[in-house]
C-alpha cells in the first residue's frame, strides 16, 4: 500500500459486588405532573443496572406530599426485561426491580417512574442500563490462538520512498518513541526511489541506497534490530516497458534474484562491488543485519503474475539470498484481498524454504462505508488465517508455518495523483477513523479476533504517516490515538518469556462487544474488553454507543490488586492513557462511553 484523528471521552469504571449496585445510597430531584399539591417522587439511584444474565437490580422509591398511600408505577420498559413493583406503605417505602435477559438487547434505556394518588401525581427518570454479562474461567481455551496460546506479536511499517525518506531528519527524536512501541520485526518496503538500483520509468542499472537507508539505518536501530525487509518491487529495468505495466521481462526470474542476492550481501556480509569497482555497503554492517526477507509485495493484485509464476519467482530469489547468508529468513506470498487459495497452489509447488506467510488486511477502500461496514470485516480476517493455514497444510511440511498480518489498517485507499482515489476513482476523502476513538475498538477487535484465529504477528500499516493511516505523524512525529492503541496492545501481551494463554471466556452478547481473557507466564491475568456498538447505522467516524459489561472473574481465585488501563475519547494522546489502580472483586463493572476498549489488569 501506498504511505498515504482524536475523538475522546471518560471512561468510568464502578467495581462493585452486583445486588448492591442498584441500591446505592443516592437521591434523585423530584418533579410533579398536574394536581393541586404535588406529590415528591425520590428514587435510590438514577441509575439501575440489569444484566443479561438475569441478576436484578432494585429501586427504592419514596413519595412524600399527601396522606394517603400513593401508587408507583414504571414505564418504557423494554422488552425482553421484567420490573416488578413492591407498593410504598404508611411506613415504608416501595421499590422496584428491575431483571434483563438476553432478550433485551445491551444498551441504554430511558424510563419514568410515576407515583399517583388520588389527582396528584409525580414522576422521575430512571436509566435501566442493560449490561453485556461475561465470566472468566481459568481453563485454557486449546482451540484458540496456537494451541491456546496468544502466539502474536505486535508491529510496525515502513515505506522507505521519497515521499516519506525524511522522516527521521525531520524528527531526530522519533526512534524513542519507535522504541517504546517494542516492535518485533518491524517492516521496511522499500518502493520507488526506495528501490536502490535504477530509477522508476527508466532502463538504468546504477545502485544508489541514499532513499532507501534514510529509513532503514534508523531502523536497524531499533527495538530487535532484526526489521522484516520486503522485497516488494524490483528494479524498473527487470519489467517490460520498464515497468510501465508490472510485467516482468524474464519470468525465469534470475535477474531478480541477483538482485535479491546483492541485498543481502550489502546488508549481512560486508557489501557488494558494482562492474566500475564501487562498494556498496552498509553503515550499519556488522553491527546491524537484516535476518527477515520478505519476497514481494501483494503479487496477488500487484504484478501481473499468477500463484505458479509467483511461486517461482520465490523458488529462484530465496536459494540465491541463501547461498550468500545461510542464516537469513524468509516471509512468503505477502497476499490481498480474498486469494487465500494462492497458498494452496504455493503449498503445492514451493521448493525453496518457508520461514512465514503473510497476508494484508483493510476493513475498506472506500471512505464511504459505514462504521458497520467496516466492523462486519473483521471475522473475515479470522477466517482468512484458519484458511491460509488449511492450504498451508495440503503440504505437510508447511503445516506449522506461522501466518502473520505484515500490514493493517481501517482504509487501504490513497491519494494516487491529482486528489484522486486510487481505488475507486472519485475524489480522494481521508478516512479520519485510522486515528478517531473508532480505531481504539477496532484495532483491539481485530487484535483480538485474529489471535484467536492463530495469527503470530499484526502489523500497523503505517507508522509515520497521517490521520488516515499513521501512528505518529510524518511532519511532527507528534503522537495519534492509534499509537497509544498498538503501544498497550504491544505492552499488555508480552510474547517472552512465554506466550500468554487464552482463558474461557463466556459473554451474553457478542454483536458489540469484543472480550478476550489471558494469562500470563507470572500468573498474572487481562480482560480485554472493546466497544464497538455503533450508534446509528449510517455512521462514518461516529462516537459509538455506551456499553457497559459486568465480568465476572471469581473464577480466577482472590486477587490481591487490580487495575485498569481505558483507551476511548478523550485519552490522554500526549503523555498516553495510564492504569488507573482498582479495588479487585469477583465482579467488575466496566462502562465504556462509546468507542473504546478497556483493559482489567488483575493479579493473584
Amino acid at each position: 500500500m501506498k504511505n498515504p484523528h482524536p475523538i475522546s471521552g471518560k471512561l468510568t469504571l464502578l467495581v462493585l459486588l452486583l445486588m448492591n449496585f442498584g441500591v446505592a445510597a443516592c437521591s434523585s430531584g423530584s418533579s410533579s405532573l398536574g394536581g393541586p399539591g404535588p406529590l415528591n417522587v425520590s428514587l435510590s439511584t438514577s441509575m439501575a443496572l440489569a444484566p443479561q444474565d438475569n441478576t436484578p437490580a432494585v429501586v427504592t422509591v419514596s413519595v412524600s406530599g399527601n396522606t394517603s398511600a400513593a401508587t408507583i408505577a414504571v414505564s418504557g420498559v423494554p422488552n425482553g426485561s421484567t420490573s416488578q413493583v413492591v407498593q410504598p406503605t404508611a411506613t415504608a417505602a416501595g421499590t422496584i426491580t428491575l431483571i434483563s435477559g438476553p432478550p433485551t438487547a445491551a444498551g441504554t434505556y430511558p424510563l419514568q417512574v410515576t407515583a399517583t394518588a388520588g389527582t396528584q401525581t409525580g414522576s422521575q427518570n430512571l436509566t435501566l442500563v442493560v449490561a453485556v454479562s461475561g465470566s472468566v474461567s481459568k481453563t485454557v481455551a486449546t482451540a484458540l490462538g496456537v494451541n491456546g496460546k496468544l502466539q502474536e506479536f505486535m508491529s510496525t511499517s515502513f515505506q522507505p520512498a521519497e515521499w516519506d525518506n525524511q522522516f527521521f531528519t525531520l524528527n531526530p527524536t522519533a526512534t524513542t518513541a519507535l522504541g517504546n512501541l517494542k516492535p518485533q520485526h518491524i517492516r521496511l518496503q522499500g518502493i520507488s526511489q526506495g528501490v536502490p538500483q535504477g530509477s522508476e520509468g527508466t532502463n538504468l542499472t546504477a545502485w544508489d541506497f541514499t532513499t532507501l537507508d534514510d529509513i532503514t539505518q534508523a531502523v536497524l536501530g531499533v527495538g530487535d534490530h532484526s526489521p522484516e525487509f520486503q522485497i516488494a518491487k524490483a528494479p524498473a529495468f527487470m519489467y517490460a516497458n520498464n515497468n510501465s505495466g508490472n510485467t516482468f521481462s524474464d519470468l525465469t526470474f534470475q535477474p531478480f534474484a541477483t538482485y535479491a542476492a546483492n541485498l543481502v550481501k550489502y546488508y549481512n556480509t560486508g557489501g557488494f562491488t558494482t562492474p566500475d569497482n564501487v562498494l556498496h555497503i552498509s553503515p550499519a554492517y556488522p553491527n546491524a543485519k537484516i535476518t527477515w526477507w520478505g519476497i514481494y509485495n501483494e503479487p496477488s493484485i500487484n504484478n501481473n503474475l499468477d500463484a505458479m509464476q509467483y511461486t517461482t519467482m520465490y523458488n529462484a530469489l530465496v536459494p540465491a539470498m541463501q547461498a550468500v547468508d545461510p542464516s537469513v529468513k524468509f516471509v512468503g506470498l505477502e497476499l490481498c484481498c480474498s486469494s487465500e487459495a494462492w497458498a494452496k497452489t504455493f503449498a503445492a509447488n514451493v521448493t525453496a524454504h518457508v520461514d512465514v506467510v503473510a497476508t494484508h488486511y483493510y476493513s475498506s477502500c472506500n471512505q464511504k462505508d459505514t462504521d458497520v461496514d467496516l466492523f462486519n470485516t473483521v471475522p473475515g480476517f479470522a477466517s482468512s488465517v484458519q484458511t491460509i493455514h488449511s492450504n498451508l497444510a495440503t503440504n505437510p511440511q508447511l503445516a506449522s508455518v506461522p501466518v502473520w498480518v505484515t500490514e493493517n489498517n481501517v482504509n487501504a485507499d490513497f491519494d494516487k495523483g491529482g486528489g484522486i482515489s486510487a481505488c475507486n476513482g472519485t475524489a480522494f476523502v481521508s478516512d479520519l477513523r485510522g486515528t478517531s476513538a473508532f480505531f481504539a475498538a477496532w484495532r483491539p477487535y481485530v487484535f483480538s479476533q485474529l489471535g484467536k484465529a492463530g495469527s503470530q504477528a499484526l502489523y500497523h500499516w503505517d507508522y509515520d504517516a497521517d490521520q488516515q493511516f499513521g501512528e505518529v505523524d510524518y511532519n511532527t512525529g507528534n503522537k495519534y490515538l492509534s499509537y497509544w492503541v498498538d503501544y498497550w496492545l504491544g505492552q499488555l501481551y508480552p510474547q517472552s518469556p512465554a506466550a500468554p494463554d487464552i482463558l474461557d471466556l463466556a459473554l451474553t452478547e457478542n454483536t458489540t462487544v469484543e472480550a478476550l481473557a489471558t494469562m500470563n507466564s507470572d500468573g498474572s491475568f487481562l480482560v480485554m474488553i472493546a466497544d464497538r456498538a455503533v450508534a446509528a447505522p449510517s455512521d462514518n467516524n461516529g462516537t459509538g454507543a455506551p456499553r457497559t459489561v459486568v465480568m465476572d472473574v471469581s473464577a480466577l481465585g482472590n486477587l490481591t490488586s487490580a487495575s485498569q488501563l481505558n483507551i476511548v475519547a478523550g485519552s490522554d494522546i500526549a503523555n498516553g492513557p495510564q492504569p488507573v489502580a482498582i479495588t479487585p472483586a469477583s465482579k467488575l463493572v466496566v462502562t465504556l462511553p462509546g468507542y473504546g476498549v478497556s483493559f482489567l489488569i488483575l493479579k493473584p
